[in-house]
């Protein structure tokens, strides 16, 4: 087998089943930046191993028993002579070459679990949330995490390596958070697993409007959440990404420009990513708990999704949503959309008065959102010279070329 075969199929591999490797090999040394450590140490093996060889039959076995060999070396470097590694060369000795001790059946879904508490622990940045849970439960490497975030590859690197010596140096356990601990550490997941999706679906800066590979493996990651945690909020954050993402083939023309709501058209809409999408909107709701913050975006986007025109969607009952998400999460991005949903629903100028007062709080200064919005209500009330100054405000702070362009047109379409 060549060494480009070999790569290739160590590579699918991890892909499929690095969190479960990982989590197996935490569990089975209660040391997680170990464990990681130990299962990139068994790829690069495979690497090279199975260029040689040839993939094994069991290559998930064959990559948990070459981690717990690493393990065993590991420990006797450090000397170690307790009963961990006494257990673990027993287990070698008696197990090999299988995955079945790893892989407890009733263990693997705790095992993931625990992974993404571990990844999105609160005791971390933001930043090393992110990178961390793309790189030990998503599989991605350190390059294409640093190209989804336009960062270069040693931040990622160093991001990575730090988040693991906090995680050792505040001694978090491997395991599920008890049951009083799941619900701030699980808004902790769903964030960060949102924030992923986020920037795919609307990058914060380089030459693309979307990064779709980033927001797939966002859904990937909260289709591997609700298995394991199926409660209401999770449903809601999958209705939410399914509804959005079901958007995706009209956001951009054929050149690979910005395509507005209003423009696109919808029969390139997913249909298949509704229905799931809505499905996963009945579950969120059928917990009977009320709708969370996910719950209510992804009723937003229902709304547009079962539209067959922007003039037919009900904006009444976004409005409605929007101010429900207010209270419930109050921030000025949801106050903006509030704004134009209010625009829709009862004319800009009764939008504009709204975004004027965000603008008054000055909460969104230095971003793009709030003049290109008061941009295109000025624009619609027919105070074209008062519209192209926002919208030029807004091309000056834009920091995605494909966002600028298509406001720069905008402010042509205003000169014509």
């Amino acid at each position: 087998m060549s060494s480009n075969e070999a790569r290739a199929a160590a590579e699918a591999v991890w892909r499929i089943e690095s969190a479960r490797i990982v989590g197996a090999l935490a569990r089975y040394t209660g040391d997680f930046p170990l464990a990681e450590d130990l299962a990139q140490e068994a790829l690069a093996e495979a690497l090279v191993s199975w260029s040689v060889n040839g993939v094994p039959t069991e290559p998930v076995g064959w990559l948990l028993t070459t981690g717990r060999r690493r393990a065993i070396d590991t420990f006797r470097r450090r000397a170690v002579r307790d009963e961990k590694y006494v257990l673990l060369a027993r287990d070698l000795s008696e197990e090999e070459p299988g995955a079945d001790s790893l892989f407890d059946p009733e263990a693997i879904d705790d095992d993931v679990l625990a992974l993404m508490f571990i990844s999105c622990h609160p005791v971390l940045s933001k930043e090393a949330r992110i990178a961390l849970t793309l790189r030990v439960v998503g599989g991605l490497g350190t390059d294409e995490i640093a190209k989804a975030f336009l960062v270069p590859v040693p931040t990622i690197q160093a991001r990575i390596t730090r988040a693991k010596k906090t995680l050792a140096a505040a001694h978090v356990p491997f395991a599920v958070p008890e049951a009083h601990e799941v619900p701030e550490r699980l808004g902790s997941v769903l964030q960060v697993v949102y924030l992923i999706f986020t920037e795919g679906s609307f990058a914060s800066g380089g030459e693309s409007w979307m990064r779709t590979d980033l927001a797939s493996e966002a859904r990937r990651l909260a289709r591997v959440l609700v298995r394991l945690a199926p409660e209401s909020e999770v449903f809601g954050l999958l209705a939410l990404m399914e509804l959005t993402a079901a958007r995706f083939p009209a956001r951009l023309d054929a050149s690979g420009r910005p395509v507005l709501l209003e423009d696109q058209d919808r029969r390139r809409w997913d249909q298949s990513a509704i229905r799931r999408g809505r499905a996963a909107l009945a579950r969120a709701v059928a917990a009977g708990r009320g709708l969370g913050a996910y719950g209510l975006q992804a009723s937003i986007a229902e709304c547009h999704a079962v539209a067959r025109s922007v003039a037919e969607t009900d904006w009444q009952r976004i409005v409605i949503l929007y101010e429900a998400l207010g209270r419930l999460s109050p921030s000025s991005i949801v106050d903006l959309n509030r704004a134009v949903a209010v625009a829709m629903a009862s004319g800009p100028a009764a939008g504009l008065e709204l975004v004027d007062a965000i603008a008054s709080r000055g909460e969104l200064n230095g971003s793009h959102l709030l003049p290109a919005v008061r941009g295109e209500m000025l624009s619609r009330l027919g105070r074209r010279e008062e519209a192209k100054s926002a919208l030029q405000q807004a091309v000056g702070v834009c920091t995605n070329a494909a966002e600028r362009a298509a406001l720069e047109r905008k402010i042509d379409e205003e000169n014509a």
